[in-house]
């Protein structure tokens, strides 16, 4: 299994106990359509930083960064897109906005005994504060504060996963991989290409964004 669907897996498992049946299905679907890119860089970020760490356990790390993520992108989606006078299922946008929270409250669950819970918090209120004052000045457009903040996050968790912090190569990466946002995250394996979870095959070969993150982290 790669790491995209290992991420996956880690964030159904943490709201796999929502009801009613329709709320979790619908936060299912949102996971299963939705890309894995924070969980995985969460991932990649502690296996630049230790490579012959093992990655297990570390899961719970990325699926709380992919929960956090997931919640703030549905808040924004909603924000711009208002169900209750642009769509006729107004209780589907109700069904969202709850999603949403419960979306970011896991992932702040699965972070809270981490290095990565002040930047958690930090991630979510520069959200709030940014989506306040493009409301209070008509700005519709979307941009990519949230994806490189999550990704900054990404960072952090996968670092404090291995007990050490960010290299400012890894903080680079973030901010590249956020670029190519548009305006949400594109798939992981866009980034990192498909690879086993053994730290013998998860080699900084298999993926271009690897292979810059460790040439600037050896400069």
């Amino acid at each position: 299994m790669d790491r995209a669907d290992n991420c996956r897996r880690a964030a159904r498992d943490a709201v796999s106990d929502v009801e009613p049946p329709r709320l979790y299905d619908f936060i299912e679907e949102t996971l299963e359509e939705a890309s894995m890119l924070p969980g995985v860089f969460t991932l990649e970020s502690a296996h630049e930083l230790e490579p012959e760490n093992d990655l297990e356990g570390i899961d719970r790390h990325a699926a709380g960064v992919q929960l956090i993520y997931e919640g703030l992108r549905l808040t924004r989606a909603l924000a711009h897109e208002d169900p209750w006078t642009e769509r006729s299922d107004e209780i589907d946008g109700d069904l969202e906005i709850l999603a949403a929270d419960i979306l970011v409250a896991r992932g702040f669950y699965l972070l809270a005994r981490t290095d990565a819970a002040g930047k958690a918090v930090r991630t979510v209120q520069a959200f709030g504060r940014n989506e306040t004052r493009r409301a209070d000045d008509g700005n519709d457009s979307t941009d990519t504060d949230l994806e490189r903040n999550v990704l900054e996050l990404a960072t952090l968790a996968g670092a404090s996963a291995v007990g050490t912090t960010p290299t400012p190569a890894l903080l680079e990466t973030a901010t590249e991989l956020a670029d190519t946002a548009d305006p949400v995250l594109p798939p992981a394996e866009d980034a990192f290409p498909t690879h086993s979870r053994e730290p013998a095959e998860a080699t900084p070969e298999d993926g271009h964004r690897a292979d810059r993150a460790t040439s600037a982290t050896d400069s």
